[in-house]
């Protein structure tokens, strides 16, 4: 087996320690020396023994015994150099490692923690976000039914004007259309020629107050007389404008109530006549409020100053809808459809109170579909309940712009944009409504009010 050469002092122990082998090894004794006692006290060869001692100290290897053992390792130093070339092959295995995976993330990170260059902030204007939304869609380009557009407006048409507004109506099927700005007298004449001349059967046109003799005595009866001239002249109904009740004012100053008994004449001929009146009071209530970021028509009223209703120069909001209900109670025949949803878009439960208080009241939907496209369960129940009572309408004519109406009464298309953000900047949803409420809202309760409109361009 060959014998022990001189160990180094960790080897070595005191007092019990013997080179033949033949006593066992405390216990406690020294861990490091335990392999080469088996080598030599138990038959082990130190080639056996050799992995043992170098597991447990890799010094051990210049401190070997000779003999037998030490043919077998001629080369210590060499040995120690092929560990040392082992070693730092891994260390250099590590370093790439480090390199292609270690590295970039900490590069990442450290990108991430670096100063960046500071976003301007976009103005309300400027910050157009993009939805990322993925979901069913149905664009129409046509309305279901054949549709009446109670509400729109075209101030003294020329033919050819009219020409091309039948050719648009036809693509989208819409069959009448209500033009709310005939005027009275010879300007009224004028406006039935053009438009109903040659298309009898494709337009209405209401008829309008002159207030050139408001401050003269017996302003209303005049009014009424020239009303019943101009019914006579082709007109089947009567609009109001805006300007009554906010800026309308006597002679002296005083405003215009919305309920002035002057203009009783002017609502019991129109009773009398079996007209129906299409009646603008007011403006949304927020135009009433405070002009600030927290008024969500901001955006509006910075596009359109004059839009602005401040207390110091206009009724408040309230006032003009006590003086509205009013006039609706003093003139129970008289039926009165009420422009934009009667401005109660944003309360529809206030809206139906109104409708049970007051049956000869019906609304139209023109400019404010994001009103009810904000609220799709509830416009929905809504146009369900009040079926009788609501009527298709679109104001600024855009033949382009109606399929929004098409797709918010027909289908259930979620999140998409209203075509005029100024009205809304927030997103609508389809609020797609029965076929038979469809049709009431599209022509059958129009075809109820408007005298002179052929039901046999319709469905049943």
């Amino acid at each position: 087996m060959g014998e022990l050469c001189s160990l180094p002092v960790k080897y070595q122990r005191r007092g019990n320690l013997r080179l033949d082998g033949a006593r066992r090894w405390p216990a406690q004794e020294s861990r490091q020396l335990r392999p080469a006692r088996l080598a030599k006290g138990n038959g082990t060869t130190w080639a056996e023994a050799l992995p043992l001692i170098l597991a447990e100290d890799s010094t051990a290897l210049v401190h070997l015994p000779v003999g037998k053992i030490s043919r077998t390792f001629k080369n210590p130093r060499g040995t120690m150099n092929s560990r040392r070339t082992i070693i730092f092959c891994a260390i250099i295995l590590v370093a790439i490692f480090a390199a292609f995976v270690v590295w970039p993330r900490a590069a990442v990170t450290l990108q991430d923690e670096a100063p960046q260059k500071k976003q301007p902030t976009p103005t309300i204007d400027e910050y157009q976000p993009k939805s990322t939304l993925v979901t069913k869609e149905h664009k129409l380009e046509r309305a279901k039914f054949p549709f009446i557009d109670i509400h729109s407006h075209h101030w003294n048409p020329t033919p050819e004007e009219v020409g091309r507004l039948v050719k648009e109506m036809d693509t989208i099927n819409l069959r009448v259309m209500v033009n709310l700005s005939g005027g009275t007298g010879e300007e009224l004449k004028k406006t039935v020629a053009v438009m109903k001349g040659r298309y009898p059967d494709r337009f209405v046109v209401f008829a309008n107050m002159s207030y050139d003799d408001l401050n003269t005595p017996g302003f209303g009866k005049r009014v009424a007389a020239r009303l019943e001239q101009d019914v006579r002249n082709g007109a089947q109904g009567l609009k109001i404008f805006k300007n009554f009740g906010m800026d309308l004012k006597y002679a002296g100053g005083e405003r215009v109530h919305v309920d002035d008994p002057e203009f009783d004449a002017v609502f019991e001929k129109c009773a009398e006549l079996k007209i129906p009146v299409l009646i603008h009071v007011a403006e949304p209530s927020a135009f009433f409020d405070p002009w600030d970021y927290h008024n969500e028509r901001w955006q509006e009223l910075k596009e359109f100053p004059r839009r602005a209703r401040p207390p110091a120069k206009y009724p408040p909001f309230e006032t003009l809808m006590t003086e509205r209900n009013h006039l609706f109670a003093k003139h129970p025949k008289t039926n009165f459809i009420a422009a934009h949803l009667g401005f109660h878009g944003n309360d529809l439960e206030r809206l139906g109170k109104l409708f049970e208080s007051y049956p000869n009241v019906y609304v139209d939907i023109a400019a404010v579909l994001a009103e009810l496209g904000r609220q799709p369960y509830s416009a929905h129940d809504f146009l369900v309940k009040y079926q009788d009572r609501v009527l298709m309408g679109k104001d600024i004519y855009e033949v382009n712009e109606y399929k929004w109406y098409f797709r918010a009464l027909e289908t259930r298309d979620e999140y998409f944009e209203y075509y005029r953000k100024r009205h809304a900047f927030w997103r609508i949803y389809g609020f797609q409504v029965p076929d038979e409420v469809l049709k009431k809202v599209y022509y059958k309760n129009a075809l109820k009010l408007v005298p002179g409109i052929d039901a046999r361009a319709f469905p049943e």
